[in-house]
């Protein structure tokens, strides 16, 4: 599937994100692939979604995230919270520290424009890990 902006109006109160489950339900269609790319859920304040966005992983090094690309879309469509979803394509469901590092510099940025990182997903191997659960966030 290729990624694109996907709108949830009207459909948000049955689109409320609870869990990184709920999220990673969501994400997972949007993320899998031989690229690796890398979705964004935007939520609202109650945590329900607004849309889903792709993030273009080429405009970002090899292990980085493209945070601009994430907060432009962000502010944009009113988020109050983000959660990032990526795939890697070796299946590896350990976050490398460049990925670390990317991802506290995204929760940094996102928390200084009023926006919040809620989690990032990792997908691999038909598995999901997060990023909260792992205490990385």
């Amino acid at each position: 599937m290729s990624p694109r902006l996907v709108r949830f109006d009207g459909m948000a109160e049955a689109m409320l994100i609870a869990t990184a489950e709920d999220a990673a339900a969501l994400l997972q269609p949007f993320v899998e692939g031989p690229d690796g790319h890398v979705a964004v859920l935007h939520l609202d304040g109650a945590q329900r979604v607004i849309a889903v966005t792709p993030a273009p992983r080429d405009e970002a090094e090899a292990g980085e995230l493209p945070v601009a690309a994430i907060l432009r879309a962000a502010l944009r469509l009113g988020a109050d919270g983000i959660v990032v979803g990526y795939a890697r394509a070796d299946g590896d469901l350990e976050p490398s520290e460049s990925e670390r590092e990317s991802t506290r510099r995204l929760a940094e940025a996102a928390a200084a424009m009023g926006v919040r990182l809620m989690d990032q997903l990792l997908f691999g191997s038909g598995a999901c890990r997060s990023y909260r659960a792992l205490g990385l966030l």
